[in-house]
């Protein structure tokens, strides 16, 4: 199974990433804009580097530039998608398995935040795995029943969202917060801030796409 690890320009725990980083290791390794100041900092070779650099600056660029062996995609800043997603797009097509988005949660930038939740279904319509991480942290998007072990829960809490329509037919087990056969409507909040009480939870429903959000304190 091949791994794909995107460093995005966002909100970056550099102690965290790097860790992350040295634990799970990558086969590909694409740094996205900013995303490339992280590795300049701390000396990691990316295996690719993408974005219309208006993040970061041209010495960034420009170290990389004389490091042979990484691909680098150049894009006018004039363009229609964000360079989190032209580096999915890449990890799509190297053709990993999975795929993890460090640096994505925003920051202060809300709207990079919610741009990048929606973009986790470019990855899942390609039948891959694609979780957007930080310390606090992991979004999924989820379009069939799962389970989730307790002992391998990323935090204490897990909110359950209606991703783009209606999810129908949603059953909770082992959740301190049980569902049986519940329609959520994509404006319900009622799956949010549940918690795992059993050694595994379970997710079932008959249709849709759950944003699924695990989160500690």
């Amino acid at each position: 199974m091949k791994h794909t690890v995107i460093i995005s320009g966002g909100s970056l725990n550099e102690e965290f990433a790097l860790d992350f980083l040295e634990k799970n290791g990558w086969d590909y390794l694409i740094g996205a804009d900013k995303g490339i100041r992280f590795l300049k900092h701390k000396g990691i070779v990316p295996t690719h580097i993408v974005g219309d650099f208006d993040s970061s600056t041209k010495a960034d660029l420009a170290y990389f530039e004389k490091v042979p062996g990484i691909e680098i995609r150049t894009f006018n800043p004039v363009k229609d998608f964000t360079d989190t997603e032209i580096a999915l797009r890449l990890a799509l097509e190297l053709d990993g398995d999975s795929i993890t988005i460090l640096g994505g949660c925003g920051g202060s930038r809300i709207d990079h935040l919610i741009a990048n939740v929606r973009i986790l279904d470019i990855a899942g319509r390609a039948g891959r795995t694609c979780a957007i991480l930080d310390e606090k942290n992991r979004i999924r998007l989820m379009d069939k029943p799962f389970v989730i072990q307790k002992s391998e829960q990323y935090g204490k809490y897990v909110s359950l969202f209606a991703y783009g329509a209606k999810v129908e037919g949603i059953t909770l087990r082992g959740f301190y917060y049980l569902l049986t056969n519940y329609d959520m409507e994509y404006s319900d909040a009622v799956g949010v801030s549940n918690e795992i009480t059993s050694e595994m939870a379970s997710v079932s429903f008959k249709s849709g796409k759950l944003l699924v959000v695990e989160s500690k304190d």
